[in-house]
Order: structure tokens, then C-alpha cells, then sequence
């Protein structure tokens, strides 16, 4: 794995107004890691994204990607927003969605069409997807979708990708498909991933890291030694135990806050 840091977070804090999201928080993430971003809803997850995407100015502290500000290396970032499906009658078909990733979602004359089309090519053959290429987006299943969103989101070459929940109503063969899809497509091309989740075991033994926000603090570090009973009870303030079942994967007892999200 690269061990180059290509985004780095120094005592940031966010703020809407006068409202604090969360407060100090420094970490430093990689070329080539895939990221776990996990905390309750309204924690502030969304925030994150904002900054690193240049929607959003940190209120103090310091946040660079690739040592500049993020919203000069905008055009290095994918981004996947939280989806709610597709409507079955949309005709659109893949190919042509895909390639919207590089005119800006702007439909019209390219200039460059060959290029373009060998390009929404290798994106589709990336994800796998280059098999459905033809049909209408309306009838593809939630599995599929994800994997044309995320060709999208590709086919700019991007160093950093952003996925909001991106394993969402997917069932349990489809979601261990889109993260060993994920998992390999951030070590191959040297990708930075970070990707919203509510539930952290489908992405055990695939993740290189955690950021947990919650209670206006974000905290960064590995899989053991974030989601312990010490390190989520320092979080939330309230006894929280971590245990692991009999398969491998962890289980949260303690505020009610908390089910749900790790």
C-alpha cells in the first residue's frame, strides 16, 4: 500500500452556524485505504464529505488534500451520493449515464467522442458492468445500480472516492460482492475510499481503517482500536460494550443511540 497521505485533517472543526458538528479532529488517510466512516444519523457524516468535496469550509483547524485546499482537487475526487433507487420506467440506459461522469452531466455534441466512449467503456468493464451496458437504468437490480454509480463515478480517474451508503438496501450476497469490488479497486488503482456505513460488519476484514463521529467528536484509527467498550464509552459518554459473537461479527450493548451503527 502507498504510504503516501493524500488527505490530512489538522484540529479541524466543523460548524453551521453557531451549531458545533464535531470539534478538533486529526487524522491522515492514504493512497490505497479503504475507509469505514460510521456514527448515529445527524453526527455529522455528511459534513465530512462536504469538507473533503469543497461544498463546505472548515470552521478552524486545517484540512488539505494533496497538501492544497480540497476545492482545487475537486476534479480528483469521486463521489457517490445517497441514492434512493431508480424509477422502473427511467429509459436512460447505462452507457449513456456512465459517460455523464465526464461531460459534467451536461447531455449533448462532444468534441471527443471516441475517447469518451472508450473511456465509459473501461469504467463499466472495471465494475463489471460492461455486460449490461445497453440496458435501461429502470431495469437494473439495487446490485447493479451500485456498480453503474460507481463506474460513474470512476471514469474521471479519480484518487479519492466518496460513497454514501452505498450498501443500502442491498442483500447480504450483493453487499460482500460490492465491497471485495471496493476492497480490490482501492489497492489496484491506489485509491483513497471512504464509505459511509450504519452497519460495520459487512466491511470487516476488508476496511483499513474507522472514522467514528458521534457526539460532536470524530475519532480515526483501526478497526481494534476504535470499536472497543473503552474507546465508544469515552465517545458517547455512557457504558457501551463491544463483544464479538460467534461468527466473527461485533456486537454493541449499551446506549440506544449506538444500534444500528456499528
Amino acid at each position: 500500500m502507498n504510504n503516501e497521505n493524500i488527505i490530512q485533517a489538522k484540529n479541524v472543526t466543523a460548524k453551521y452556524g453557531k451549531r458545533i458538528i464535531w470539534n478538533d479532529a486529526s487524522f491522515s488517510l492514504s493512497a490505497g485505504q479503504f475507509v469505514a466512516v460510521l456514527g448515529p444519523n445527524g453526527s455529522g457524516k455528511s459534513t465530512l464529505f462536504k469538507l473533503l468535496l469543497g461544498l463546505k469550509n472548515p470552521s478552524s483547524g486545517k484540512l488539505l488534500l494533496f497538501n492544497e485546499e480540497p476545492k482545487e482537487n475537486a476534479k480528483l475526487i469521486g463521489y457517490i451520493p445517497q441514492r434512493r433507487g431508480i424509477d422502473q420506467d427511467t429509459n436512460f440506459d447505462v452507457f449513456d449515464f456512465v459517460k455523464l461522469g465526464l461531460s459534467g452531466h451536461k447531455l449533448g455534441f462532444s468534441l471527443f467522442p471516441k475517447k469518451e466512449n472508450i473511456k465509459t467503456e473501461n469504467a463499466l468493464k472495471l465494475v463489471d458492468a460492461y455486460k449490461f451496458k445497453n440496458k435501461a437504468l429502470g431495469e437494473l437490480s439495487g446490485g447493479e445500480l451500485q456498480r453503474v454509480f460507481l463506474a460513474q463515478a470512476l471514469i474521471g480517474e479519480p484518487k479519492i472516492l466518496l460513497l454514501d451508503e452505498p450498501l443500502a438496501n442491498l442483500d447480504l450476497k450483493r453487499e460482500s460482492e460490492l465491497v471485495k469490488l471496493v476492497k480490490d479497486l482501492a489497492v489496484s488503482k491506489g485509491i483513497c475510499v471512504l464509505l459511509i456505513a450504519h452497519d460495520l460488519n459487512p466491511l470487516l476484514g476488508a476496511i483499513d481503517k474507522v472514522i467514528y463521529v458521534a457526539n460532536r467528536q470524530l475519532v480515526s484509527g483501526g478497526v481494534d482500536e476504535i470499536i472497543t467498550s473503552k474507546k465508544l464509552t469515552q465517545l458517547y459518554g455512557s457504558d457501551i460494550e463491544v463483544i464479538k459473537d460467534s461468527k466473527g461479527r461485533l456486537v454493541i450493548l449499551g446506549a440506544r443511540e449506538v444500534e444500528h451503527h456499528v
